[in-house]
């Protein structure tokens, strides 16, 4: 009595075919975070320049203003690095504690030298993905939320 201890054809198909399914179910997981990452990845760069533009008015003693073209969907610290660039993917929305949503190219929001912040809330979205990022007036510090 011969002894093969090989697989057959339909259990190398078997294997192959559970194999291609895992794949693809990993793939359509990937593609569907994908864009979850970006908005935090934006918020948590938009919150560091946030920062950034805090402390160098406190350390400089001079105003600082953190400008957001929505038109071009991007944003910087004036007079500092050249602006950063929101992915298309991502939308972004601003509104303003006494005009409500911003409809104009540009907004500013300004950090004083004791580090007091004036500027609304920024809404940062995609799929079904949001993340809001509100300034406290009073401290200049930045709050985000998250929202799946």
């Amino acid at each position: 009595m011969e002894n093969n201890r090989g697989f057959t054809l339909l259990e190398m198909l078997l294997v192959l075919f559970l194999i291609s399914l895992i794949v693809g179910i990993s793939a359509v997981v990937l593609t569907r975070s994908l864009p979850s990452q970006k908005v935090d990845s934006v918020a948590r760069e938009i919150m560091a320049t946030f920062r950034q533009a805090r402390s160098d008015a406190i350390a400089s003693g001079k105003w600082q203003i953190l400008n957001f073209d929505l038109e071009e969907k991007s944003y910087g610290i004036e007079g500092g690095r050249p602006p950063r660039h929101i992915p298309a993917e991502v939308s972004l929305k601003i509104i303003d504690p006494f005009a409500g949503e911003v409809f104009t190219t540009g907004y500013r929001f300004v950090f004083s030298p004791s580090g007091v912040a004036e500027g609304g809330t920024i809404i940062l979205s995609a799929g079904k993905k949001t993340v809001t990022l509100e300034t406290d007036p009073v401290i200049g510090a930045v709050i985000s939320r998250k929202r799946q």
